[in-house]
């Protein structure tokens, strides 16, 4: 496309395909996906396994404490044909896209030492651009400079039955109706909370996804892609 290359900073709400629509996006242009979303999926996996959350009230002072002890890398499958998340080496990629985690990572999204942490470790993946990175801050914490930003989101109602069927397909049992209500509590935590609320950056671009099909969204991004890179060229 072209030698030049951007930061792409995806934000918006859960469930709205944040993640399906950068990785593909990333595999298209050649750049880098950094799933931010799974870091914090892989801290709220530590804390279930280590006992440090309880009734999605985090035990705050072992989580921090913890932090040192966690390394998250990513590494492309090619055999699946999908971005994939490791713990310490570890493959954790299916189990931190359980409902349990799910349901857990938004009260430990809230620690301001682990915010800190990620983003640290999230600009350090940035600093020689060419890479796309989804989450809730990315444009505008971790970087406020990226030349292109995207704010997805689509209805709860929506958001909630493509979760539902996700999850379904793998095999889970699951209700619809705690999936909306999920999706609905996490909004509320996610654009309430002290550090880092979910917030649109005024220089975002909104794609409401609604009624896209993947494919849409992809060509869509791509477009505005191309844009920026043309931008930048003047």
């Amino acid at each position: 496309m072209n030698e030049k290359k951007i930061i792409i900073a995806i934000d918006g709400h859960s469930s709205c395909g944040k993640s399906t629509m950068a990785k593909a996006l990333a595999r298209q242009l050649g750049y880098v996906y950094i799933d931010t979303g799974a870091m914090y999926r892989v801290v709220t996996l530590v804390a279930l396994r280590k006992g440090w959350i309880e009734n999605k009230i985090p035990f705050t002072k072992k989580i921090i404490e913890g932090l040192k002890d966690i390394q998250i890398t990513f590494k492309w499958d090619e055999k699946e044909g999908k971005n994939t998340t490791f713990l310490n080496g570890e493959n954790v990629e299916d189990e931190i896209r359980q409902l349990e985690v799910s349901e857990n990572v938004s009260p430990i999204s809230t620690i301001a030492e682990v915010r800190h942490e990620m983003v640290r470790q999230q600009r350090e993946n940035g600093k020689n651009k060419g890479i796309v990175m989804d989450g809730r801050d990315i444009g505008t914490v971790v970087f406020p400079d990226a030349e292109l930003k995207i704010f997805m989101t689509a209805s709860p109602e929506i958001r909630a039955r493509r979760r539902f069927l996700e999850l379904s397909e793998k095999g889970e049992q699951v209700n619809l109706e705690e999936i909306l209500a999920n999706v609905e509590g996490r909004d509320k935590i996610d654009s309430t909370r002290a550090v880092s609320p979910l917030k649109q950056a005024n220089d975002a671009i909104i794609l409401d996804n609604s009624e896209l099909t993947r494919e849409q969204q992809l060509d869509w991004a791509v477009k505005k892609v191309k844009e920026r890179l043309k931008e930048n060229d003047c």
